[in-house]
């Protein structure tokens, strides 16, 4: 596959050479955008390939603030507290992923209404949303595991507008019950997701520097485009 700079320098060499063909502007224009979308779509797949691989035997917990006030963010913390005890009882305990989500479905009314409970507790109004479903996540540091971007299947708990800044953590097996300010994973867990994951899916949680690889291609080509657009509109209004 050919470098970016090189195509990069190709694309303006065919542009210059085209000065003396008398086109339409917005044939040009179109031309253009349309190289653009090729090349970013042949250089992205690498950084797709990874960052799609999302672990099927992996449930997350999801809060989302309403704001990034202090006191939404303080409540963000108590309603995650309150919930994250409902979850670490008999209601939801799973010795396997089917009976983790079986038992997430039953309870998503219990789950908004000990929510709801810590939200009037601290006298506010809030509403909330309970979702459990495919959501969409950032790479993500938890502990000394590393869970690359993707489509995770969460339990997401929305306060209000849930405009703030977020917290989560993996409730399935479940690393929300242990002390991972240190970067503490005991053993026993570490066993456990051996079970649950493949060899490669376990070597990539552990692995930092080959989830950020695909992230700097990425971002290379993002800011490549940006860099080339003010040219090339300069250029395209040439003719």
């Amino acid at each position: 596959m050919y470098s970016l700079d090189f195509v990069h320098n190709e694309i303006k060499t065919i542009i210059w050479k085209g000065r003396g063909i008398i086109v339409k502007k917005k044939g040009i224009q179109l031309l253009l955008v349309t190289v653009l979308v090729v090349i970013c779509a042949l250089n992205i797949p690498k950084y797709n390939q990874v960052s799609s691989s999302a672990y099927d035997n992996l449930i997350r917990f999801h809060v989302m603030a309403n704001s990034d006030s202090p006191n939404d963010q303080q409540l963000k913390l108590k309603v995650r507290n309150r919930v994250i005890s409902f979850l670490n009882t008999e209601h939801i305990r799973a010795e396997n992923i089917e009976e983790a989500r079986e038992n997430i479905t039953a309870n998503l009314n219990e789950i908004k209404n000990v929510a709801l409970a810590e939200i009037g507790s601290n006298k506010s109004d809030y509403n909330i949303q309970v979702v459990f479903g495919q959501h969409i996540f950032p790479t993500r540091r938890y502990g000394d595991v590393v869970l690359p971007a993707g489509e995770y299947e969460s339990l997401r708990v929305i306060i209000g507008e849930g405009k703030g800044k977020n917290w989560w953590c993996v409730m399935f097996p479940p690393l929300c019950f242990i002390d991972v300010k240190h970067g503490l994973i005991d053993e026993e867990t570490r066993r456990e997701l051996k079970k649950i994951l493949s060899e490669e899916e376990y070597k990539k949680l552990y692995d930092a520097t080959q989830d950020e690889i695909p992230i700097q291609l990425r971002s290379k080509i993002w800011d490549w485009v940006m860099a080339s657009r003010e040219e090339i509109s300069r250029v395209a209004l040439m003719y």
